[in-house]
């Protein structure tokens, strides 16, 4: 069996990380600060600049997913990942995502690469309806062999105060998740050993109807359009990326509620279980790096569980009833 540390990516280390990060932090300016180091954006109060407005901000990159794209010289949808990393992440908190940065880091790229990763960038934000404005290219030959690059993206969001999601949770609340589009942006350094290195896959192998760069290559469904119509019924939302459901989750429970997640109401879909039978990987450990079909999760009152799940379902995604909340300890259980 192999797991997602073995592939390179300790989870555990990067929450010491964080945890480290947070210590830190204490020693420097925070009184418009209303939300902790660890959630999915940070928040912060313009109240003592004499507006009552809140700003979001996220920052993240597209991961090892880049090296798919190097092999296959396809670039023009990880800007698409890129931007959807950051604004699934601002709209968790119930801002709107404004404008966005971008950093390309390379060594020699041809100026096809650089306008396909823009173009990639750009279509991104006109799904967000955010705005460019910005960026940063950095040309290191000494870092970056020829033709490799890294992407890096940041995001500003904004919100009235009655407009944040308060992650008010009760018992039994309906937990609800959204469509992904399959690996999205998250697990690749264990999705390129299971392919590459041990079912020994190429590029143009096909499974199903697609090829492995078809599947690998999908962009990140970007959610912001979706989460409007559906912001009134919200009461906490979850990017399903690195760390799964165990680790995202968690987030937004506040140690005194648990998550119920039904497996047999996760959709099912081939790669998932071709990814674990490839490694023969556990199911825990399927579930704590992968998005398994679901990229967004959503907690509603049980009441507005089946509006919640139509509006989903007539705005181009699928929905799906995952389980509930109850009282609990901040953590997840899949059953």
């Amino acid at each position: 069996m192999i797991t997602y540390k073995q592939s390179g990516v300790d989870i555990d280390k990067g929450n010491r990380l964080v945890d480290k990060i947070k210590e830190f932090t204490k020693q420097l300016p925070n009184s418009n600060i209303i939300s902790s180091i660890g959630g999915f954006s940070a928040l912060y109060s313009l109240e003592s600049f004499g507006s009552d407005l809140i700003l979001s901000s996220a920052t993240d990159g597209v991961g090892t997913k880049l090296i798919v794209a190097q092999m296959a010289d396809k670039h023009d949808t990880v800007g698409i990942d890129l931007v959807a990393m950051n604004v699934n992440d601002i709209i968790t908190t119930g801002t709107r995502p404004l404008f966005f940065l971008d950093y390309i880091a390379y060594s020699e790229l041809e100026d096809r690469v650089l306008s396909d990763l823009v173009k990639g960038i750009v279509d991104g934000l006109k799904m967000s309806n955010a705005a460019l404005i910005g960026g940063e290219t950095a040309q290191m030959p000494d870092i970056y062999n020829k033709g490799e690059y890294d992407l890096a993206g940041f995001c500003v969001g904004l919100a009235k105060p009655e407009e944040l999601i308060k992650n008010d949770l009760k018992d039994g609340d309906a937990v609800l998740g959204i469509s992904s589009s399959g690996f999205h942006s998250n697990g690749y350094s264990l999705i390129r050993k299971l392919f590459f290195d041990i079912a020994e896959y190429t590029l143009e192998t096909v499974i199903g109807k697609k090829t492995v760069a078809e599947i690998l290559l999908e962009p990140t469904n970007i959610y912001v359009g979706v989460f409007e119509k559906l912001r009134d019924f919200v009461k906490a939302s979850v990017h399903i990326t690195g760390g799964g459901f165990y680790e995202n989750i968690p987030r937004v429970l506040s140690d005194r509620f648990d998550v119920v997640i039904e497996k047999n109401s996760l959709p099912e879909v081939d790669i998932f279980k071709i990814a674990q039978d490839i490694g023969k990987i556990s199911d825990v450990e399927m579930y704590r790096t992968f998005n398994m079909g679901v990229g967004f999760v959503v907690i509603v009152d049980e009441k507005h569980r089946d509006v919640a799940l139509d509006i989903v379902n007539k705005n181009g995604f699928d929905a799906y009833s995952l389980g509930y909340v109850k009282n609990g300890k901040g953590s997840v259980e899949i059953v």
